[in-house]
Formats: C-alpha cells, sequence, structure tokens
C-alpha cells in the first residue's frame, strides 16, 4: 500500500501497536535523543512526542523505521524481500518476441510508466509560505549528543540538479543549524549532492572565461584565472523536504546510481508514483506531501566548520569545513509534524533501514555476480565496516574475485572488510560465521590488503577519505589453490541416531 504522507502513517503505526505517543514535555536538546536512544537499544516503538519543550503544538517523531517490522509497514510489505522479489522478476524479463509477445509486455510497461514522478499545481507542504521572518529553530530540532557541534536536521530529504543533465538527485544530508536561516551542509566527497556542486563550479567557471575570452580577447592562460574570480559568489539552488511518506524518505538513502531518480525508486517501492509540487524560490519539485520543506542556495565557494557530530559509527567524527545552505524561504503544512532521527552506536533506527537497503539490493548484486548466494552487513559493523557474502565457488581465487567486484560496485567500494564463505555457510548467523571463518583461514595466505576510497566517517583511515580495506577468504581450499591435505569433514550426528533421539525426547524430560 502506498501512504498518501506522514500523517497517514503514523495511524498506521498506532493501529499496529507500534506507536507510543509521548504527552509530557521533553527538551530536543539531549533529552529527547536520550529517550529514543534507550527505547531503539531495548527494540521499543516509534515515538511521538506531542508537546516537545518550547515547541507546543509541533509534534515530533522519532524511530519510525525502528526495528523490523515497522520497515516492513513503512514499505508496505509483509518482508522487505517482497520488494527484492519484485525487483529480480524486473531483472529477469526478457525481451519479448513478435506481435503477441510485445502486446503481453504493455501491461508491464504501463506499470512501470505508472512509477515516475508527476508534477501537481499545489501541494499540503505549501499551506503555509514564509518568505520573510522565518527561522528554522521554530521547529524542534534535535542536538543529540553533548559535544554536538549544535542542533541538527538528521533526516532531510536534500534536492539538487545536475547543472548539465538536469537529473535530481535526493539524498540524505545531515544539515548543522547555524542560525535560523544558515545551515552547514554536509555534503562527503563522495555523495552526488557534492557531485553536482563541483560540476555546477566547473560549468559557471567555463562558461566565465569562454565569455571574457569573447568579450575581452583575453589570452586563454588569462581568462580561466579571471573566471574563476567571477564564478565566486555563484549560486546552486537546493531544496530540503522533512516529514515524507515512508517510502519517499527511505528512498532518499538508497545507492542509487546517478542516472537513476530517487522519485521513480519512491514510486516503484509504493507502487504508485510521488506527486511532486514547485518550489515558491528555486527551480526545484518537492514531494507535495511533506511536513516541512526548506528553500535556498549553497554559495560555490563558501565553507563553513561543520561538527563535530555523533555519528552512527558510535564516535564522533570530526569538524570539517563544508558548503553552507542559505535559506530564502519555509514552506509547511498547518501544524507540521517534525520528522528526525538520531544516530549513535548501534543497534539504533538506521541499522535497520540499512538491513532493508541490503535485502532489498540483493538481486541488484547477484546481477552482477550471480554466484553470490547472500550477504549480510550486520548491525555492529555500521554499513561499511562488514560485509559477510557466501558464494557458489566454481575456480580458484573466485572468493579474490568477488571482493574486487564489490569494491568496484557504487557505494560498496566504502567496505573496509570483506568476509566470503562458502554457500552452505547462514550469512545471518553471525556466530556461525565467526566458527567458519576462523576455522578455514590461514591469515598470511587467505587476508589480502588494497587501498582505495573510504567513507569520510571512517576515523581510522590514513587520511581523510583514503585508506585501506581487508579481504578475507574463508572458503574451504582446494589442491588448485595450493591446500594438498584432505579438507576435514564437519561434525554432525547420522539422521538415524538424530530420528530416535527425537522419538525418546520428550520422555527424558529435558
Amino acid at each position: 500500500m502506498a501512504y498518501a504522507d506522514l500523517r497517514e502513517f503514523i495511524s498506521a503505526l498506532e493501529r499496529a501497536g507500534e506507536l507510543r505517543r509521548i504527552g509530557p514535555a521533553v527538551n530536543p536538546i539531549l533529552e529527547i535523543p536520550e529517550v529514543a536512544d534507550r527505547v531503539s537499544k531495548s527494540g521499543g516503538p516509534a515515538l511521538l512526542f506531542e508537546n516537545p519543550t518550547g515547541y507546543s503544538g509541533h509534534p515530533l517523531l522519532i524511530n519510525q523505521f525502528g526495528s523490523r517490522r515497522r520497515m516492513a509497514l513503512a514499505l508496505g510489505v509483509d518482508s522487505v524481500d517482497e520488494i527484492a522479489g519484485r525487483i529480480r522478476a524486473l531483472l529477469e524479463m526478457k525481451p519479448p518476441e513478435g506481435l503477441l509477445g510485445k502486446l503481453k509486455m504493455l501491461p508491464t510497461l504501463a506499470e512501470m510508466g505508472a512509477f515516475f514522478p508527476k508534477v501537481v499545481k499545489s501541494g499540503a507542504c505549501q499551506e503555509v509560505v514564509r518568505r520573510e521572518g522565518f527561522s528554522v529553530l521554530d521547529f524542534p530540532i534535535l542536538q543529540c549528543w553533548p559535544e554536538d557541534g549544535g542542533r541538527y536536521i538528521t533526516f532531510p530529504l536534500v534536492f539538487s540538479k545536475h547543472p548539465v543533465t538536469g537529473r535530481r538527485n535526493v539524498g540524505m544530508y545531515r544539515l548543522q543549524v547555524y542560525d535560523g536561516q544558515t545551515l552547514g551542509m554536509h555534503w562527503q566527497i563522495h555523495k552526488q549532492g557534492a557531485d553536482h556542486m563541483r560540476e555546477r563550479a566547473r560549468t559557471e567557471t567555463a562558461s566565465a572565461a569562454e565569455n571574457l575570452t569573447r568579450a575581452h580577447g583575453l589570452p586563454e592562460v588569462q581568462a580561466p584565472m579571471l573566471a574563476e574570480a567571477q564564478a565566486r559568489g555563484r549560486r546552486m539552488e537546493v531544496a530540503v523536504a522533512i516529514g515524507t511518506d515512508p517510502a519517499t524518505t527511505f528512498a532518499a538513502i538508497l545507492p542509487a546510481p546517478p542516472s537513476l531518480d530517487e522519485m521513480m525508486l519512491s514510486g516503484f517501492l509504493r507502487q504508485k508514483p510521488v506527486e511532486l509540487v514547485k518550489c515558491q524560490t528555486v527551480d526545484l519539485e518537492v514531494p507535495a506531501c511533506a511536513e516541512i520543506v526548506l528553500e535556498g542556495y549553497v554559495d560555490l565557494e563558501e565553507r563553513r566548520l561543520e561538527g563535530p557530530f555523533g555519528d552512527h559509527t558510535g564516535f564522533y567524527s570530526l569538524a570539517d569545513y563544508y558548503p553552507v545552505l542559505h535559506l530564502t524561504c519555509i514552506t509547511h503544512r498547518r501544524d507540521p509534524v517534525y520528522s528526525t532521527t538520531i544516530v549513535g552506536k548501534p543497534p539504533m533506527e538506521d541499522g535497520w533501514m540499512g538491513e532493508a537497503v541490503g535485502r532489498i539490493f540483493l538481486p541488484l548484486m547477484q546481477m552482477q555476480f550471480p554466484e553470490i548466494v547472500n550477504v549480510h552487513m550486520p548491525l555492529e559493523g555500521v554499513f561499511h565496516n562488514l560485509m559477510i557474502v557466501s558464494i557458489k565457488k566454481a575456480y580458484p581465487g573466485h572468493a579474490r574475485k568477488i571482493m574486487s567486484g564489490i569494491w568496484g560496485l557504487g557505494q560498496a567500494m566504502f567496505t573496509k572488510c570483506i568476509v566470503v564463505v562458502d554457500e552452505d555457510v547462514d550469512v545471518q548467523n553471525v556466530p556461525d560465521v565467526v566458527l567458519k571463518v576462523l576455522n578455514n583461514i590461514d591469515p598470511e595466505r587467505d587476508i589480502q590488503f588494497t587501498l582505495g576510497p573510504v567513507d569520510a566517517l571512517d576515523h581510522a583511515s590514513r587520511l581523510p577519505n583514503f585508506g585501506s580495506k581487508m579481504g578475507v577468504d574463508a572458503t574451504r581450499k582446494w589442491p588448485s589453490e595450493g591446500f594438498v591435505r584432505p579438507w576435514p569433514r564437519e561434525i554432525t550426528m547420522d539422521a538415524a541416531t538424530k530420528a530416535k533421539v527425537d522419538a525418546m525426547w520428550r520422555g527424558l524430560g529435558l
């Protein structure tokens, strides 16, 4: 099912017994995060704080995705594996042959077309339009941890456009609040938002250089320097949506390729197109159902210290210089619900979102590498630190081929440790994985290291954004891989004895 908006999802959570309303005043500075952290780690419900201290009438929702059941409920399925099945069915479709085959394909093509977002004339997100006298501090924005650099918007959908292709990107990048109209934009260097900004700066500089050369007959070596000076102060428009329907919020964290519109992905997840409305002061569209929309721009040259921030690694990410978002307008629904989250030492809400991402994108990984049986990224690995992969091993060195392939696959390039096991190992059963891995490896022979890009939040790397990664071949070794002794047989009880004990079990009183 497709939820019309966040409020409809809140009602669904309440009907399912997955929501707790909090009536007493609780402060969004540290207190709400502490409550949410305790509830997250105890497997508790979504929380709707109806009266955050100082913000009566501005309810705050947190932990909406904080369990496997709520994650499935958010996507309108019994299990996120259903969505993986839909993706697998699409990937396995073969081009139809003949007229009859093409006619049979039409309903599927029409269904796919229905996923594309559509622009509407008006939306609830613009029930209130504030071009002057506005402040983001009118909303109950959290300070999550004591040493954070300030208050942060933690669940924003950040919209931008590629300056050349016009392709939309929607990402989830935290925003530090400097004041009511100015925020720090945490565009990590590898993210699409940062790429849009780099491309915008490049095209602006190139255009300025061409204009200067034509107008003044400047030598080509001088024109770029003057053009770069002129480009300072140029802007890139940005819009931020807060509090959309759950599938649209979730789509913003999906590791989609740049050519794939996240709003189309949301349409696929919810089986219904996302309705978008044009912003008031920037040339962008945002979900019409959003609770709050921030409109503004980033200056191509301006940087400001952002952080530190208590991150999902369980440590504070270091302060660094990032672009600055200047607001030109805020629009919102009447009595908007402020949607937020807190990250920190797992398990927390983002861990369940990460698990769902892994399950949903498994078919895409298997399309690239059909030998992959299953993949698991344990919560303790905080997404990028550990990936366990089981494969149907077919030739010597196969595990190392998979490691190299994954490190070359989109955002999987950030994976710090990849452990490859045989197909009969249940990657979801971490204790069994540990047993098999530690029994199967000769460390010098089976561990390999490589250098490359690493996650910007990796505080242990030798340099920001660059460091080493490790692969572990924990598969059974073959003679063709230099293992000359027989591989030992795993201990199992014979079936006949197990059947006899099964029959007598109740009589044993155990």
